[in-house]
């Protein structure tokens, strides 16, 4: 089956807002093996949903419009998708309920402007919103289904996931699909296809093989769609296994997992406990982690040390070295990454000094020179790097790096 997928606003073609549905949504319909064949955004326009519905129902039999249905008179979607389906209106008195409820709950007063969110076309399935105001749409025609959801994320994966989904795994019989996902880490992409190009080419037709590939991590997925002998989920295995043998410790994880659940997930298994101290990458190590359930079993804290005086007066470093060897140095990382774990009384802790850029690099240090250091009571490890890429960059490689660096050490404790 195909599908497509409509995120409207204005707002998501200017930039200001990411539109991160799409990709949600995209990644979920995959796992149910559901190809989207088109992904488009579009404005706020009674003109261009037209268009782009009448476009779609050409080529797909599902389509799942984002966005629109708020209360207020720039959110038009619902009475396009009226005039599109030349439907009349009624009232969901289970919206109505439903509303009353939510501004109740909130100790807040329903205003008329949110009563008119359980206005609804005549001929839709209602997609009930327990999470917000503007509930869902469910429309048919000639076979295809039209979806239509609030653009609010949190309110809009609950919506497809729990009422939608199950109707169209109802609706449209589909075979699941089974992918096997390895996570390979500091080897570049090309030479990663060379090395397997053997095992790619001798893949049957009925099982892909892509790379996925992002800051010195390229991940790879085999794909294929279930039978019900479940062979398909056996052959997977006996070229995913292929592929390890070739690799060997390139492979870091065998699920589709990113580096900080890795290290968490390692962390947590040995109740092993991590503190981090971080220059260059101004914290965002220590929020990848704790944006992970379970962190706090691991996790202690972590101190900014943007400058020099919070390095010296909060973890130790000598200041002779700032003015000898410099704040990007391996001797000052070593003492950051000591510093934190015994001021911090840790069994592990990172360490990371560097120049993101755009500024602030010399000939001797250019831009991207990061120097990642990881301690345990045993063995202090302290590494320089020199990192492609604009500041952003940077500090995610730099963030992969010290998560490698902080595995290796935890695997060989």
């Amino acid at each position: 089956m195909k599908a497509e997928i409509i995120s409207i606003g204005d707002e998501l073609l200017l930039g200001q807002v990411v539109d991160t549905n799409s990709a949600w949504l995209g990644q979920l319909l995959f796992k149910n093996n559901i190809e989207v064949k088109s992904k488009t955004c579009i404005s706020d326009t009674e003109e261009d949903i037209i268009h782009q519905l009448e476009e779609s129902l050409k080529r797909s039999q599902l389509i799942i419009l984002t966005g629109g249905l708020g209360p207020t008179k720039d959110d038009i979607t619902k009475k396009t998708l009226a005039k599109f389906f030349n439907t009349g209106w009624r009232i969901d008195q289970g919206v109505v309920q439903q509303l009353e409820l939510f501004f109740e709950k909130r100790s807040r007063k329903m205003l008329e402007i949110n009563v008119m969110q359980a206005e609804l076309p005549e001929s839709c399935l209602t997609l009930y919103n327990e999470w917000g105001t503007a509930p869902g749409m469910w429309f048919e025609k000639e076979g295809a289904v039209i979806i239509s959801l609030p653009g609010v994320p949190y309110e809009m994966k609950r919506i497809f996931e729990l009422k939608a989904l199950p109707l169209i795994k109802e609706k449209f019989s589909q075979s699941p699909l089974y992918y096997k996902t390895m996570v390979t880490f500091n080897i570049p992409e090309s030479l990663l296809a060379l090395k397997i190009k053997e095992v790619e080419e001798s893949l049957p037709p009925t099982i892909k093989l892509a790379y996925l590939p992002n800051l010195n991590v390229v991940r790879l997925r085999l794909t294929g769609a279930s039978s019900h002998d479940g062979s398909i989920v056996d052959e997977i295995e006996i070229y995913a296994n292929k592929i390890k043998e070739i690799i060997k410790e390139g492979v870091i994880a065998e699920n589709d997992l990113t580096f900080p659940e890795i290290v968490s997930q390692l962390l947590i298994k040995h109740h092993y406990t991590l503190s981090i101290a971080e220059s260059c990458t101004g914290g965002f190590i220590s929020q990848q982690l704790t944006q992970l359930s379970g962190a706090s079993q691991f996790f202690v804290g972590s101190v900014v040390s943007y400058s020099n005086s919070v390095k010296h007066h909060q973890l130790g470093v000598e200041s002779i070295l700032f003015e000898t060897v410099g704040a990007v140095s391996e001797p000052v990382v070593e003492q950051m990454a000591n510093g934190v774990r015994e001021r911090l009384q840790t069994d592990f802790s990172i360490a990371v000094s560097g120049i993101a850029g755009p500024g602030g690099g010399s000939e001797e240090k250019p831009v991207g020179t990061v120097v990642i250091g990881v301690s345990s009571a045993q063995k202090t490890i302290v590494q320089t790097f020199h990192f492609i890429g604009d500041r952003s960059n940077v500090i995610g490689r730099s963030s992969n790096m010290a998560l490698a660096m902080l595995r290796e050490l935890v695997l060989s404790n």
